[in-house]
C-alpha cells in the first residue's frame, strides 16, 4: 500500500465519515491540533526512564482515548460511522482527575505561577498541556460552527471536557516530573 494518495494536492482531504472539506476546515484543525497533541505526549513518554514504567502506560491510555476522539472529530453529526465509534464518556474525566488527584498529593502546596520548564521530561509535559489548549480551543471552535449542530448534535461537550481535564493533567505532570527530578518548579517573580 502506497502511503500517499495525491488526492490531497489540491487542498482538500478526506473525513472518517466520508466527506471531502478543505485542509483548513475546522474540523481538520480540531483533530489535526489532537493528532500533534498525540505525538507530543509520544515524546514525553518516550523522555521517560524505566522507573515510570506506570506514567508511561498512563500516557498510552491517554493517547488511546485521543485517537477516540480524534476519530468523533473527524466524522460529522449525520455520519453513520459514527456509530461504529468508542464514546469519550465521563468515566474518562473521572480517570484523569484520580490521575492528577493522586500526583498532587506528592506534591508542595503551589503559591506562585509556574514557568514551563525545569527538567526535561517536564518541558515536554508542559509543552503537551499548551498543546492541549490549543486543540480545546478548537474543539470549541468546531462545535460553534452552524454545520456541527451544537454540543448535542456533534456530541462534542465530553470531548471538550476531557481535553480540558487532560491540560490540567499534564500541569500536575509537569510538576510531579520537575519535583521527581530533584528540579523543582520553575516560579514565576513578578
Amino acid at each position: 500500500m502506497k502511503i500517499y494518495t495525491q488526492t490531497g494536492d489540491r487542498g482538500k482531504t478526506g473525513l472518517l465519515s466520508g466527506e471531502r472539506v478543505a485542509k483548513d476546515n475546522a474540523r481538520i484543525q480540531a483533530y489535526g491540533d489532537v493528532d500533534e497533541l498525540n505525538a507530543v505526549i509520544g515524546a514525553l513518554a518516550a523522555s521517560l526512564g524505566t522507573e515510570d514504567d506506570r506514567l508511561r502506560e498512563q500516557l498510552e491510555a491517554i493517547q488511546s482515548d485521543l485517537m477516540h476522539a480524534g476519530a468523533w472529530l473527524a466524522a460529522t453529526p449525520e455520519s453513520a460511522s459514527r456509530a461504529q465509534l468508542h464514546p469519550v464518556t465521563d468515566a474518562h474525566c473521572r480517570a484523569l482527575e484520580a490521575a492528577i488527584d493522586h500526583l498532587q498529593n506528592q506534591l508542595p502546596e503551589l503559591r506562585s505561577f509556574v514557568l514551563p520548564g525545569g527538567h526535561p521530561r517536564a518541558a515536554w509535559a508542559h509543552l503537551a498541556r499548551t498543546v492541549c489548549r490549543r486543540a480545546e480551543r478548537w474543539v470549541v471552535h468546531l462545535m460553534q460552527q452552524p454545520q456541527s449542530g451544537g454540543p448535542a448534535a456533534d456530541d462534542l461537550g465530553t470531548i471538550i471536557a476531557y481535553i480540558n481535564r487532560l491540560s490540567d493533567y499534564f500541569f500536575v505532570l509537569a510538576r510531579h516530573l520537575n519535583h521527581q527530578a530533584g528540579t523543582g518548579d520553575r516560579l514565576w517573580r513578578p
